[in-house]
């Protein structure tokens, strides 16, 4: 099983920000889902799930700038003003383009098999709770 987590576009096949490219990211591409497909179906695997987390990173972005904000003065110190300048216009700008335009995360789901994965994601959240009860219980035994 794999599970492929990728930034995307909406609206079809298109080209990176130039901006984001030359000064953020060099290199990278964000896909369509319409691009990623045909070569999962070249591959074998099975595509057993498809999730689009349409404003997870938008708010994800808003944090870090927000975060960013609170601590800019530390940053400048340890690079400098045109660093922070564009750092921010990169936050900010990435927040729009996925709370308004074109950008998304989605996950794909990939297995060899049908049967190795379960019919509902609700495997998913029985191990967070599990997990968040374990880490509960633990920090009360640390302090006890």
């Amino acid at each position: 099983m794999a599970l492929l987590h990728s930034i995307g576009q909406w609206d079809g096949p298109g080209i990176n920000n130039p901006w984001i490219s030359k000064y953020i990211f060099p290199g990278a591409y964000c896909p369509a889902l319409s691009e990623v497909m045909p070569a999962i179906e070249r591959s074998g695997l099975l595509t057993t799930d498809i999730e689009v987390l349409r404003l997870h990173y938008a708010e994800t972005l808003r944090h870090w700038r927000r975060r960013f904000a609170t601590n800019r003065d530390t940053i400048a110190s340890l690079y400098d003003e045109r660093f922070c300048r564009m750092f921010e216009f990169y936050l900010s700008s990435c927040e729009l383009g996925f709370r308004y335009g074109s950008l998304t995360v989605f996950q794909i789901q990939l297995s060899h098999q049908q049967t190795a994965v379960p019919l509902t994601r609700d495997y998913i959240t029985g191990f967070e709770r599990g997990h968040i009860r374990s880490n509960s219980e633990s920090r009360q035994a640390r302090s006890g």
